[in-house]
């Protein structure tokens, strides 16, 4: 066969194969045109699947968030947490870190533990009772309550709560937090109505702080123990009973959206 010929031919096929190369990289490019480099591993679908079952409560605070002076041992946080569990028919986890005897600025160093941030930063809700210990220190309160010492005390103890507000809106933006208002125990004896002008100062005081806070809520409970405190007070006289901790339990209740 004629060199030429051969040379014509193979130029020819070498043609053909390099149109061909040329084509199936062009189809290639093709198909993978606008496929996005990462595959998402889960789709949004999967992600609402992966939401956490039921309810997470933080309760922190004092004797009241440990329930001191119920019989039944529930406080208002256990008859609170039976009637979410009623209402809303959701599985209900309680973390309960309140510490009999505590005043706010102990609460201040306890709510900057990490264990507790890690709490906090899972809750669907925060309960939070302070300030009896701050007000009336077993009793002193009463004897101090016409003196400027109590102003101070209230002022220190608007700024614990301050802090402690801000510890938790940075743990957690989105949980509705109910912060417990004083009533008082001593409203009976010889001092008790001075002693319950002090407490509504002090409860007016911590309403306007909360507002401040977004979804931070105030609960009064000075007019749920007003008329008849004995029949709601422990035989401490100074802790709820068991039914005054469920008039708590209610009132906190009847805030909450179903």
């Amino acid at each position: 066969m004629n060199k030429n010929v051969i040379r014509s031919v193979t130029m020819v096929s070498v043609f053909f194969c390099l149109l061909w190369l040329v084509g199936l990289g062009w189809a290639v490019a093709e198909y993978y045109a606008g496929k996005p480099d990462n595959i998402p591993e889960t789709t949004n679908l999967e992600k609402k699947v992966e939401k956490k079952d039921g309810l997470h409560i933080v309760a922190i605070g004092d004797s009241l968030t440990r329930g001191t002076g119920d019989e039944t041992g529930k406080g208002y946080v256990g008859v609170l947490i039976d009637e979410i569990k009623e209402k809303s028919k959701q599985d209900v986890r309680l973390t309960n870190l309140g510490v009999s005897g505590q005043r706010s600025d102990q609460l201040k160093e306890q709510i900057q533990q990490t264990e507790v941030k890690r709490q906090l930063q899972s809750a669907d809700m925060i309960l939070v009772t302070m300030g009896g210990n701050d007000l009336f220190r077993g009793g002193q309160g009463l004897l101090e309550f016409e003196t400027a010492k109590i102003a101070d005390i209230e002022k220190k103890f608007l700024e614990n709560m301050n802090f402690i507000f801000q510890q938790i809106r940075a743990s957690n933006n989105e949980a509705n937090v109910f912060f417990i208002g004083l009533y008082n125990p001593f409203i009976e004896l010889e001092q008790g109505k001075e002693m319950s002008a002090v407490v509504r100062h002090w409860n007016y005081q911590s309403a306007e702080l909360s507002a401040a806070f977004p979804k931070i809520v105030f609960v009064p409970t000075f007019d749920l123990f007003e008329l008849k405190v004995n029949d709601y007070l422990y035989t401490d006289k100074f802790h709820p009973n068991t039914k005054g901790y469920r008039l708590i339990a209610e009132r906190v209740a009847s805030l909450l959206t179903w």
